[in-house]
């Protein structure tokens, strides 16, 4: 043993190898660090595969894995294979080293410590870019499983007459193909040239030959191999000038062919594609010829005709033909363009109409204030304003809460159907009395209860109008499955059904204790399971903790949006799902959309930009699988239970191609569409993302003159909100009412446009939102003349704040640091002229909530603000709305008299109003054996006063 240290009379130090022990011990330690990776990684594809497996979905998992795993294995066998096999040959067709120049003698050493090792040196290298080309072809999963499966659209292209479908999945996989092949054969050349260079196949410096025949023919054929690609390359670019992207005057997102595309980029890209393929033939003929001049030559005429034939050529055509009369060149192309793109976005049956736009003030008065009534049920509950009353009003405990930003729905009433602001009583996990492990996850598990009001009106403090209310919730929903384990504000964890109660709810009697009886979730009862999820959440107590047993199940991605996505990630989810309550249970409804980026012609848009508005937060944001999209369809309505979890996709677009492609590579995944429930139907709508997306199309496309459209004469664009500071777009607003065309109040969309740089207002838009109407999705849009002085939104609201007696009201308002909030602002076209209507809140000093106090209303050039709708638009029209205070009789057309000399007509009709006014007080205590003996009392009333006037007109006595 070496001695080290000390002298002659020093310590010795021994050094030599570990004791056995120390080696085992060190081994084990090896072998349980690597067993502990292999059980993380593990963990995250076994929790995977058991919340697919809970959700029935489990063949989307498998699917989605095994095209992965097959791509990676493919792809990445073909890389190493293709590596490896050109540095096993450039190593067997190395020269003798017998006569070494200087400069390989320089190398010796590197061969001599690669020599004991080159076989592991070739795995390796071939290993690594495998491993590097399988997983990057692993993430095209999405564009193979649209190659193989994907579906004609049965329409041709105008250029090459080739289907859309061409565009859309086939050349996206060529164009991947061509990748890899590029990629394989520059690493595979790379590979080639150093292996060569370093056993002197290949000498940078020798003067007599700097390649040996052998290595100049193997590099030879991989150059050409590289040069066929870009043959082939070439010909693909000839397809790419349908869906390239480029700049037009006028025009954002411009995608197709232009004139100097078709005219000098098409052509070139051909020859190019015949010199590409000549000068292939000459780098393959090196082979026999052994002589590097032809190829080099040939790849120089490649490379100056790319400059001359596909870059300074369209340039020239493009500045001497093109612009010197670009309207008249570019008028074909721009055609095909606003076709395409008005067929990909779903707007190419647009009804676009003129509207005057002018205020109808001088005709019956009392006829427009009642036309007023019966256009539109003018929504004065903004549901972007209200949720802090919702939360003052109902939120009942401190580990509750509403969105800040609530749905607006249709239900039912008294026979008659309703806009009703929505909002679901969720779990609040901040509000938890005391935060720790078992409450935050065992204890406090669900929210409770969905809370409805009136849309169209409030109290008479101007607190919401609530039809569904209280704790558990009583109201006009009746009876269903009021508890809430997943919705939009739940993003934890909880553990239920095991040995730990929940807290259901709790009231004046005390705690309610619940124990979940759902069937979703994970279950932990099994060990393997428990450390699973103990390692993928971070969580160790998961493991052991006891208040895990028997019947205990985890719930995870509890959002509506997250557990659609994930159970169909080639859809793009919309920003807003919203609650119902159908057949018993509370149902989130979540739009999806299938989207391509791959349309020919179509102008392209950005789903983030487009879609976002002063209510856009991180909440309501679209959750797109690409933000770049040129076609758009609403071809699925998914729901998901609130209570458990149940994601059903059912096909709402039945001729959509991009779905019945996915429809097939995960068959049984989408329910037809016959399958959606009557009371599903009647809560289903037009979603406001898609809505987003085409009125910033239709800001441009709603022209279809060529010559008009490359002006941009009669460009809108979508005004912002002049209720917020934000400088964020307005948004569109649900509202029932009527176009002039329509003979009754629809469920709608609606929004306005201004004409582009000017804040006059420019057209009005509406989509029919009821997904029972025939006309469901059938946009309507008026447009105002280009002289119009009516008022956009912007305008108005300036208005509004500029006239004296609304600024004295405000201050009036504003006293005593109470704040005023402005909610939307509805417009409503109205006997040729348009209608505004904005609610006003005020928030009291000292409370956190807004209240309705005052209704500002305009027409025309007139301005009304005051205590109730009602009275704003009286004074705007200066008529009276018919009086429908006082009930009706049965088989009579006009309203009795109270002026009547007849007691027995007078008796009557006091009789009536009691008993109406007794129905209505029963009716808002929920008092129905009352309200059904009032509703028989009035019926008696009614029928003694038919009775009673028909006497009198028939000069008979009353009661004869």
């Amino acid at each position: 043993m070496p001695d080290r240290g000390g002298g002659p009379t020093g310590p010795r130090i021994r050094v030599g190898r570990p004791s056995r022990r120390v080696r085992t011990l060190l081994t084990t330690l090896g072998v349980l660090a690597g067993l502990a990776m292999l059980f993380v990684m593990f963990a995250g594809f076994w929790t995977d595969w058991l919340w697919y497996r809970s959700v029935h979905y489990s063949s989307v998992f498998t699917t989605t894995l095994g095209t992965k795993i097959g791509l990676f294995a493919v792809f990445g066998l073909l890389m190493a294979v293709a590596v490896g096999t050109n540095i096993w040959l450039a190593h067997r067709l190395r020269p003798p080293l017998s006569a070494m120049s200087t400069e390989q003698q320089s190398l010796d050493r590197y061969r001599m410590s690669i020599a004991p090792y080159k076989k592991w040196v070739l795995l390796a290298v071939a290993a690594l870019v495998g491993l590097v080309a399988g997983a990057s072809a692993a993430g095209q999963w999405r564009t193979w499983l649209q190659w193989v499966n994907g579906v004609s659209f049965g329409q041709r292209d105008p250029q090459f007459h080739k289907d859309i479908s061409f565009y859309t999945f086939d050349l996206p996989w060529y164009r991947f193909l061509l990748s890899f092949g590029f990629a394989a054969a520059v690493l595979s050349l790379i590979a080639a040239a150093l292996v060569h260079y370093l056993y002197g196949g290949l000498r940078l410096t020798s003067p007599s030959g700097r390649a040996t025949a052998a290595a100049t023919g193997h590099l030879s054929v991989l150059l050409g191999l590289f040069v066929t690609l870009k043959a082939v390359a070439y010909w693909l670019d000839r397809y790419g000038l349908a869906v390239k992207s480029s700049g037009l005057k006028s025009t954002d997102g411009w995608t197709g062919l232009r004139y100097v595309d078709a005219n000098a980029y098409l052509p070139a890209k051909t020859i190019l594609f015949i010199i590409a393929l000549i000068c292939a033939v000459l780098f393959f003929a090196t082979l026999w010829r052994r002589t590097w001049q032809l190829p080099v030559i040939g790849f120089g005429l490649m490379v100056l005709s790319a400059v001359l034939i596909g870059g300074l050529y369209p340039a020239i055509v493009q500045k001497f033909q093109v612009q010197p009369n670009e309207q008249a060149k570019e008028a074909p192309y721009i055609k095909k363009n606003i076709t395409a793109t008005r067929q990909a976005y779903g707007i190419d049956g647009v009804d676009v109409k003129d509207y005057s736009g002018k205020s109808d003030t001088g005709s019956d008065k009392d006829k427009l204030r009642a036309e007023a009534d019966a256009t539109a049920s003018l929504r004065l509950l903004d549901p972007n304003i209200v949720s802090p009353a919702f939360q003052q009003e109902q939120q009942v405990r401190g580990y509750y809460q509403f969105p800040s930003t609530l749905d607006v729905d249709r239900y039912k009433a008294n026979g008659k159907e309703q806009d009703t602001v929505v909002g679901l009583r969720e779990l609040n996990i901040r509000g938890i009395p005391e935060r720790n492990w078992i409450n935050d996850h065992f204890k406090y598990t669900h929210g409770y209860g969905a809370i409805t009001a009136k849309g169209t009106s409030t109290d008479s403090s101007g607190a919401p109008d609530f039809t569904e209310k209280k704790l558990p919730t009583e109201g006009m929903l009746g009876s269903y499955e009021q508890r809430v384990y997943y919705g939009e504000k739940t993003t934890q964890y909880s553990i239920v059904g095991g040995p730990q109660k929940e807290l259901d709810y709790s009231s004046d009697q005390g705690e309610k204790s619940y124990s979940y009886q759902g069937k979703s979730g994970v279950s932990l009862s099994n060990p393997v399971n428990r450390a699973a999820y103990a390692v993928a959440f971070g969580e160790p107590q998961i493991l052991y903790s006891g208040a895990i047993g028997d019947g205990s199940r985890i719930l995870y991605n509890r959002t509506p949006k997250q557990r659609v996505e994930s159970v169909a990630p080639w859809l793009t989810i919309d920003g807003d799902a919203y609650p119902a309550v159908v057949d018993g249970r509370i149902q989130w409804i979540v739009d999806a959309y299938t989207t391509s980026n791959g349309y020919p012609y179509a102008s392209r848009t950005t789903l983030g930009d487009t879609t976002a508005d002063s209510l856009t937060n991180g909440q309501r944001a679209v959750v797109a699988q690409q933000n770049q999209v040129n076609y758009i369809r609403n071809s699925v309505k998914a729901t998901v239970d609130a209570y458990d979890g149940t994601v059903k996709l059912y096909q709402w677009d039945t001729k959509d191609p991009v779905l019945k492609t996915w429809m097939k590579a995960f068959p049984g995944t989408v329910k037809a569409k016959s399958q959606i429930s009557s009371q599903l139907m009647d809560h289903l709508r037009y979603p406001q993302d898609l809505f987003k997306v085409q009125r910033e199309l239709l800001s441009r496309y709603h022209v279809t003159n060529p010559g008009t459209f490359y002006t941009g004469s009669e460009r809108w664009e979508v005004p912002d909100d002049p209720t917020t500071k934000s400088g964020n777009a307005v948004p569109p607003y649900y509202l029932s009412m009527k176009m002039p065309d329509q003979r009754e109040q629809a469920f709608s969309l609606t929004t306005t446009f201004t004409p582009k740089g000017r804040p006059n207002l420019g057209a009005f838009m509406a989509v029919d939102a009821n997904a029972k109407s025939r006309d469901y999705g059938r946009i309507r849009i008026l447009k105002l003349p280009s002289e119009s002085t009516v008022w956009g939104p912007q305008q108005a609201q300036s208005k509004f704040n500029g006239d004296t007696a609304v600024a004295n009201e405000i201050n009036i308002l504003k006293r005593g640091d109470s704040e005023v909030e402005y909610g939307n602002l509805l417009t409503v076209p109205l006997s040729g002229g348009l209608l505004y209507v904005e609610p006003v809140y005020v928030r009291g000093a000292g409370t956190n909530y807004p209240l309705l106090k005052k209704v500002l209303v305009n027409y025309g050039e007139k301005i009304a603000f005051k205590d109730t709708l009602a009275q704003a638009l009286d004074e705007v029209f200066g008529g009276k709305a018919p009086d429908t205070t006082r009930p009706p009789s049965e088989g009579t057309t006009r309203p009795p008299s109270e002026g009547s000399a007849n007691p027995t007509v007078k008796q009557a009709v006091k009789d009536a109003q009691d008993a109406f006014d007794a129905g209505q007080k029963a009716l808002d205590k929920k008092d129905w054996a009352a309200y059904g003996k009032a509703q028989q009392d009035l019926k008696d009333a009614l029928d003694r006063l038919a009775k009673a006037e028909t006497a009198a007109e028939g000069g008979t006595k009353p009661g004869s």
